[in-house]
């Protein structure tokens, strides 16, 4: 960060000092001092201590309107009374069964009516589990070993998927440390939006499967269209691939039933997260009988896949999942989330416009990307997309110096972004659009004093 940035980092030393505290405690316990890389912050991350509805609560005491609404997963926002009272009632009951139980079953059901591929159910602790079950019971069933995936589209962080999820991207030369050449000799990454890509790799690779971010990589970030899905749904089925939906973000947040509900395409399996548990740690994978009868034993493939894990399907995550996907079952939740985020991408562009700020806000349904350094055409509806798409210009990485600028800046103006994008929950009101706009047009204003845009 220049010289000149000292005035916004100094405002926001001077007003989160209680987290500046903690973090120096934090940086003797983990690694860079956080538990997450995209909680890593220059000069130090906010330390929040409670949250509700929109809102969380800092250390020091300020409000922040959440964009993050944990990392996607609260699209009901903090504290829904239906999911607390549900977690409440589990707590006195038990934690963990180590054993079977009913709520598990209704967990799984309410699955089962709301995603259209959900024939059968199996649960994990995490979307990053979900999606390396689903590439093993894909390779078990088929005999192949090569993963399709997508340039920018995140899987988890486990080693097969995570290469070429972020920019700078190399194809011909893999550059993620501690993933062997052997692992990476098996995946297999094609520009996104590209069927005649897709298909070349099908013809030469031979591949179990393909997994894809239905809603485009880093949940938009370079959006995907129901005609390209459906032309992928038609090519795995003419080349016997395994067609994977990573809905661990779009899931119940696209549509009840996902994106795959939404655009009417119905893959193989579905891997599920985040909003799935309510808020609580949980993932699964689910999908065609068949496919996931490897998990079985005494299968109609003749060798099981194991599965163990302790939290799988956990009471307490079983009891908020239940509650939060009741909550969402009609649409109008996530219906509310949408029309929020539509109507913040429209005021952000009037605000940039008036401000001949050379960014952008674009997006599909409660999804929200801001596109610096952007001198292309404006947007004239919510449809619009910038660079027509391309991802080598969309996925890039920004000045480490103007991100974390921007972020503290933010923060200090009361509102909590997610890098550059956010999303809105069914709780996002009208007074949190206003206060997010005005907040963005501060945080402009002492960037350009600062020198950084």
């Amino acid at each position: 960060m220049s010289a000149k940035a000292s005035g916004i980092e100094s405002a926001y030393r001077t007003k989160f000092g209680e987290s500046a505290r903690l973090f120096e405690r934090g940086r003797s316990v983990f690694p860079n001092g956080v538990t997450h890389d995209a909680r890593y912050l220059q000069p130090f991350p906010v330390y929040v201590q409670d949250a509700s509805r929109s809102r969380k609560t800092t250390v020091e005491g300020h409000s922040l309107i959440d964009y993050w609404v944990g990392h996607g997963a609260l699209i009901l926002g903090h504290g829904h009374p239906d999911v607390v009272a549900a977690v409440q009632r589990q707590m006195v009951r038990g934690t963990h069964f180590s054993a079977c139980h009913e709520l598990e079953i209704e967990w799984g059901e309410r699955v089962q009516r709301l995603v259209p591929s959900a024939e059968r159910v199996r649960f994990t602790s995490s979307g990053t589990e979900a999606t390396l079950m689903a590439l093993r019971i894909a390779r078990l069933v088929t005999g192949r070993t090569k993963v399709v995936k997508f340039i920018g589209h995140f899987h988890g962080w486990h080693d097969l998927l995570v290469p070429a999820a972020y920019a700078p991207y190399t194809i011909d030369d893999w550059s993620m440390p501690g993933v062997t050449p052997g692992v990476l000799s098996d995946l297999v990454a094609v520009p996104p939006n590209d069927l005649q890509a897709v298909e070349q790799a099908f013809r030469e690779q031979q591949p179990a499967c393909c997994i894809l971010e239905p809603t485009g990589g880093h949940w938009g970030l370079v959006p995907v269209q129901g005609e390209f899905l459906r032309g992928l749904r038609d090519l795995c089925s003419k080349y016997g691939v395994i067609l994977i939906f990573d809905e661990v973000i779009s899931g119940f947040r696209v549509a009840a039933g996902g994106a795959q509900a939404h655009y009417d395409v119905k893959p193989d399996m579905t891997t599920l997260a985040k909003i799935l548990a309510g808020g609580l740690p949980g993932g699964a994978v689910c999908g065609r009988a068949d496919l996931l009868d490897a998990i079985a034993f005494g299968n109609r493939h003749g060798k099981k896949m194991k599965h163990p894990g302790t939290f799988n399907g956990n009471p307490l995550s079983a009891a908020a999942g239940c509650a939060a996907l009741d909550a969402l079952a009609d649409g109008v939740a996530g219906g509310l989330a949408i029309e929020a985020a539509r109507q913040l991408r429209q005021r952000l562009n009037e605000l940039f416009a008036q401000k001949s700020t050379p960014w952008v806000a674009y997006g599909e349904f409660s999804m929200i990307h801001i596109l610096p350094n952007y001198n292309g055409p404006r947007p004239t509806d919510d449809e619009f997309i910038p660079h027509g798409g391309k991802y080598e210009l969309l996925d890039v990485e920004q000045s480490a110096a103007l991100k974390h600028a921007f972020r503290t800046a933010l923060i200090t103006n009361g509102v909590d972004w997610f890098g550059w994008s956010g999303m809105t929950s069914a709780v996002h009101s009208d007074n949190d659009i206003n206060e997010t706009v005005n907040a963005f047009g501060r945080t402009i204003d002492q960037l350009v004093g600062d020198g950084l845009v």
